[in-house]
């Protein structure tokens, strides 16, 4: 397993945890889709396994190791983590944005040379992004610092990439590309990437499993057909739901 989260509790004030007990493990080269309601605690999840939070129960392990016997720089070689938003303290350009993704790959003071350029050029032309190279980031749009930001994780060649909400300020044809890398990241290059989610049928689309929470626990944790039931997300969304199928996957109509 690549990672493994048990009886994992986090609370801002003792007296409200904001989730609690929450327990599974995760196979390499594949996506996992987190879903939930605001406020569910699915991105606060993502923050304690990327180490910037510090559960108050429980343990993460990543390939059996306890996150908190792990160094620094071990586990940067291991996560890749992208926060819904981001913004650099400096207007560096996106060329040099994205090459300090290479930086866990670099001893210290030492400076990118041509191979990182040249993957950070070749990732933003698989991206779409390479008209943007020089570009000052602080002068994209959400969207555009969005897909640059996830472009400096895929640089940073991680085995684990945890993106919270990618399709957040994109259209629908950048979202469902961004779906699409995501897809590719696991199938050709056998990455493994767990992603916070509103959009349901995104996760049904493009992913291998979901983790569905409610009311700080899990709801629900399966494969896409055993959680995309009209009974399961009636349940956690409180709302009426129909389930089609288009293409062998789970098409959700909420109403």
């Amino acid at each position: 397993m690549i990672l493994e989260v048990e009886h994992l509790s986090f609370a801002y004030r003792p007296e409200r945890p904001l989730f609690y007990d929450v327990s599974f493990a995760f196979e390499q080269g594949q996506v996992l889709s987190i879903l939930g309601a605001n406020g569910a605690g699915k991105s606060t999840l993502l923050n304690c396994i990327a180490n910037l939070l510090l559960p108050q129960q429980g343990e993460i392990r990543l390939h059996g190791t306890p996150l908190s016997r792990l160094e620094l720089r071990e586990i940067s070689r291991i996560i890749g983590y992208v926060p819904q938003s981001h913004t650099p303290a400096y207007d560096y350009t996106v060329r040099d944005f994205v090459v300090m993704g290479r930086a866990p790959h670099l001893g210290t003071f030492q400076q990118p040379g041509r191979a990182d350029y040249d993957l950070v050029d070749a990732t933003l032309e698989e991206m779409g992004l390479l008209p943007l190279a020089n570009r000052p980031y602080t002068e994209l749009s959400g969207g555009e610092r969005q897909q640059v930001t996830i472009a400096r994780v895929i640089v940073q060649q991680p085995e684990l990439i945890l993106l919270d909400e990618p399709t957040n300020n994109l259209d629908i044809y950048h979202a469902t590309n961004m779906m699409k890398i995501v897809r590719r990241l696991c199938d050709e290059l056998g990455k493994t990437v767990i992603l916070v989610l509103h959009e349901i049928n995104y996760a049904a689309f493009y992913s291998d499993y979901i983790c569905a929470f409610k009311d700080g626990r899990i709801a629900k944790f399966g494969t896409v057909e055993e959680v995309m039931t009209k009974e399961t997300l009636s349940q956690i969304y409180q709302v009426d739901f129909e389930i089609m199928e288009i293409e062998g996957r789970p098409l959700s109509i909420y109403y």
